[in-house]
């Protein structure tokens, strides 16, 4: 379709030339920053969205070159810019966001944006567009239902990943239409997003069944596998959580600027939606459960929003919260069931996954040219001291789990408990491969992936877990 470069352009921002909202992206920032922050956010919205949207864009940096762009239809108003078309900026977030996304680019004659009491979109930006044109002919590209009757006054419609509603809507109503993208479905992604593949991590509840040889009785099992689903559901919020808080470390991450958040695949307010969501289901699935249970739960989910808002950026702080975090599925498992636990495997998990919590930063600094891990208190210099830290914290798994074996409660519980100790070259086989695969720059980052990923680390744990069915 030809577009007449004599007819004026008005482009939107949000979710049109950029793949996110400013508007839940300042929000998140400031609650990163300053969490009880949120408690001021009624009391803006209460004068209306604009003065919300400018309390936050005066407390809020911008980084423009920082932003999801939609890289086709930039593309196309450079074209369109280069054939002398008159383009302006109309967007509904702050006219302080406007102005640094549109000094960013160098496209636009002009920007304008909400200014604190008018909330630009929908019927107030159509009236200003009709202002500025005089009720003339005009262009306007944006992506969503409030865009419509913006639309249906344009001579031209540009649509920007709209849904198919919207798009089937203004075909049929007019055929001078161009589009960019097609919004897909935001389950797959928003699934993609809660990190399916770690919820293998919540397997630890089932340890203190295994351990406890009570894995054939059902009551337990069932009480295992619902403490199983609380745990996922819990920590997907805090995956949702997490990324959107960490939008701008993900964005300069090589790999995690491919998340759905971080890339603008996914709306922010999704996520905003289904985080608690998510939080909420789990704890009503656990008001099942022992309070045991629950209160583990309540130390879990508070343990990683102080992780997410704070200790992640904290150095070595941030590895031991991650192997409590752990250990604290590992007591949650027992405590579901109603079994006891000693102070051997406490101590064993925290040493096993501080270990595996440190080969994580290892990695990143292995597969780090120079500098600093964005977001974290990590610097190439530190490769080495963690390596050994790390090294001493999984060597010291072994040594419990071999004061684990030799202890009276564990040699009552097993017909042939010498058989356990041949587990103890397995785990040494499989720390030591861990860390030199670490070392050599061989390794995924998330060690947990690699030993799902591993042929060999599947063979030994699955020889582990045979040699303590046979000592049974």
């Amino acid at each position: 379709m030809a577009i007449e470069s004599d007819t004026p352009l008005f482009v939107d921002l949000d979710g049109t030339l950029i793949r996110t909202d400013l508007l839940f992206e300042s929000l998140l920032r400031l609650i990163r920053r300053n969490p009880l922050c949120l408690l001021l956010i009624p009391l803006w919205l209460l004068r209306g969205r604009a003065r919300l949207k400018r309390q936050l864009a005066s407390r809020v940096a911008l980084d423009p070159a920082a932003l999801p762009w939609h890289t086709e239809l930039l593309a196309w108003l450079r074209e369109e810019r280069d054939r002398g078309r008159r383009m302006t900026l109309i967007t509904a977030s702050d006219q302080a966001h406007a102005d640094a996304v549109a000094g960013h680019l160098g496209l636009f004659d002009a920007a304008l944006g909400s200014d604190g009491s008018i909330n630009l979109k929908a019927g107030a930006k159509l009236r200003r567009i009709r202002e500025i044109t005089g009720g003339g002919e005009f262009a306007y590209a944006g992506d969503s239902r409030a865009d419509l009757p913006i639309w249906e006054r344009a001579s031209q419609a540009i649509l920007v990943n709209c849904p198919d509603r919207v798009s089937s809507r203004l075909a049929k109503d007019s055929g001078d239409v161009l589009q960019f993208g097609a919004a897909g479905p935001a389950l797959p992604l928003l699934l993609r997003a809660m990190r399916p593949h770690q919820w293998l991590k919540n397997t630890l509840l089932f340890v203190a069944l295994i351990l406890s040889h009570r894995l054939l009785e059902m009551d337990s099992l069932l009480a295992a596998s619902v403490g199983f689903l609380v745990f996922c559901l819990c920590a997907s919020s805090v995956y949702l959580l997490n990324d959107m808080l960490d939008l701008d470390a993900d964005r300069a991450h090589q790999t995690k600027c491919k998340r759905p958040f971080a890339a603008g695949e996914l709306p922010l307010a999704a996520g905003m939606a289904a985080a608690p969501a998510l939080l909420l289901a789990a704890f009503v699935v656990a008001l099942s459960l022992p309070e045991d249970f629950r209160l583990l739960l309540l130390a879990y989910w508070l343990l990683t929003c102080l992780y997410s808002f704070a200790l992640k950026r904290a150095f070595l702080l941030d590895a031991i919260t991650l192997a409590l975090l752990f250990t604290l599925r590992v007591a949650a498992g027992a405590a579901a069931i109603g079994a006891p636990t000693t102070g051997y495997l406490i101590v064993f998990s925290l040493c096993f996954f501080l270990g595996l919590a440190l080969v994580k930063r290892v990695t990143e600094l292995v597969n780090l040219p120079a500098g600093a891990i964005t977001g974290r208190a990590y610097h190439k210099h530190h490769e080495g001291p963690l390596s050994i830290i790390g090294s001493i914290a999984s060597l010291l798994a072994v040594i419990v789990f071999a004061f684990y074996i030799n202890a009276p409660a564990t040699t009552g519980l097993y017909r042939a408990p010498l058989i356990l100790w041949l587990i103890v070259p397995l785990l040494l086989v499989l720390l030591s491969r861990i860390w030199l695969f670490a070392r050599s720059g061989k390794l995924h980052e998330d060690p947990v992936l690699f030993a799902v990923e591993d042929r060999l680390s599947q063979l030994l744990v699955l020889a582990a877990g045979s040699l303590i069915w046979l000592a049974a």
